[in-house]
């Protein structure tokens, strides 16, 4: 079963850029380990002058999740990244987690209620945009087109609101 890590840096003032580019590098590296199934990196937006970095990663399990902790590439990557950020926070996210970002997730009672809130009104959306927009497309071709804007919607746009609206909701 996959396994999903969220890790976060606060990188040392000044040394942004140089870590930026040293972390893309190390994300490539990175997928020369067998059991490495993703790698993204989440940065600030520019000109907010966020320090913040995340990292997700997805392992084929909690074996290759280890190996690859323990491998000397991470090491040297470890050894590294020590000099210009502060010390890292990991997380293993099992899926909406990832949505929901803080040291103590919320019940998935309240991530689920959440996130039916954010699907319903963007599949209805949806349906009424790229769904009138693809009605001549097949069936499956149409699905896959709602799919990716849903996906996309969902990631960029109407969770992040939606989160920072139900914030104190979903920590009470």
């Amino acid at each position: 079963m996959p396994v999903h890590v969220a890790i976060t840096r606060k990188v040392l003032p000044g040394k942004e850029e140089e870590f930026t580019e040293a972390l893309r590098k190390f994300l490539g590296e990175s997928f020369s380990h067998d059991g490495v199934h993703g790698a993204g990196m989440i940065t600030a937006l520019p000109g907010t002058g966020g320090r913040e970095i995340g990292i997700l990663r997805t392992f084929k399990d909690k074996a290759e999740r280890d190996a690859f902790y323990h491998s000397a590439v991470f090491k040297k990557w470890e050894a590294y990244a020590s000099t210009v950020t502060e010390e890292p926070v990991y997380r293993d996210l099992t899926g909406l987690e990832a949505w929901f970002r803080s040291p103590l997730p919320p019940p998935r009672w309240k991530m689920a209620i959440a996130t039916l809130c954010g699907v319903f009104p963007t599949s209805i959306f949806l349906s009424f945009t790229i769904g009138k927009l693809t009605q001549h497309l097949p069936l499956l071709i149409r699905l896959f087109c709602i799919a990716v804007c849903m996906v996309a919607l969902l990631t960029w746009v109407v969770m992040p609101v939606l989160i920072k609206l139900l914030k104190h909701w979903l920590k009470a």
